[in-house]
């Protein structure tokens, strides 16, 4: 089932798409829903982020290629991690599928994409196996971890690098039937192939993630967890147009504009 949120007069709302039909419907995303009869057809709807996370948490150095290209980059021996690394990230960064994404006046010329797949937590769940673990997935979706890299190497935490406004496009929808192993991402810069990858190739998967994050945290309906991406990431310049594709998923779209 792919649930999208979207723009109403009465505020925001969640609905169920159905080929390009939107039924809307109201109740808790995660509890009892149930249809308002009302629909939307998808190409005049005002799609907002899917999901405002209660915590936003996101997996560090979680591919191969990207561990051994950012050691590259930065003139040190690559450290495959032997467990998983979990960060965070802020809602105010988040934005919408068709939305811009704001380049900041002072940023450098390494203003980068990177494609991630992102998994919705739908129960709670503390100390879970790796075999419970997808069990209090709700579902999933895409997301451009837009970094900043000179500030991501200056400042002792990724408050700006990672977190600034606008440099976490999410979207465009959450999709509920998927099967991790088929699918692949892609990235195109101005429909300009520039990386495509086995999604799940992670050096640690959704489970491991899941698992190893219960043992100390309590993950509840809403949170958020963005998987990593793979290899180099190019530069984007004011203008540039960036999608994320993940097969089975979708297609998430925006472009780099500059700050007023």
């Amino acid at each position: 089932m792919r649930w999208v949120r979207v723009k109403t007069q009465n505020g925001p709302s969640y609905g169920i798409i159905n080929n390009d039909i939107i039924s809307l419907v109201r109740g808790n995303l995660f509890e009892t829903i149930e249809l308002t009869g009302e629909e939307i057809k998808l190409a005049n709807a005002k799609i907002m982020v899917p999901l405002e996370p209660k915590t936003f948490y996101a997996a560090g150095l979680n591919y191969a290629q990207h561990v051994i290209e950012q050691a590259k980059a930065n003139n040190r021996e690559p450290n495959i991690p032997d467990e998983p690394h979990v960060g965070y990230r802020a809602n105010n960064a988040l934005i919408a599928d068709g939305e811009p994404i704001i380049k900041p006046n002072d940023s450098s010329e390494e203003f980068q994409y990177e494609g991630e797949l992102v998994v919705i937590i739908g129960k709670k769940g503390k100390n879970l196996t790796e075999d419970e673990a997808l069990d209090i997935v709700f579902g999933y979706s895409i997301g451009n971890d837009i970094s900043e890299r000179k500030w991501q190497r200056e400042d002792r935490t990724m408050w700006r690098a990672k977190n600034s406004d606008t440099f976490k496009p999410l979207g465009p929808w959450i999709e509920t039937d998927v099967d991790l192993n088929s699918l692949t991402t892609r990235v195109t810069v101005n429909n300009r192939e520039v990386i495509s990858f086995k999604t799940n190739s992670m050096i640690f998967g959704v489970k491991k993630f899941i698992s190893t994050m219960s043992k100390y945290l309590t993950l509840v309906p809403g949170d958020m967890i963005w998987m990593g991406t793979e290899g180099h990431s190019e530069n984007l310049k004011i203008g540039d147009v960036c999608k994320v594709s993940i097969s089975g998923i979708g297609t998430l779209s925006n472009q780099i504009i500059a700050d007023k």
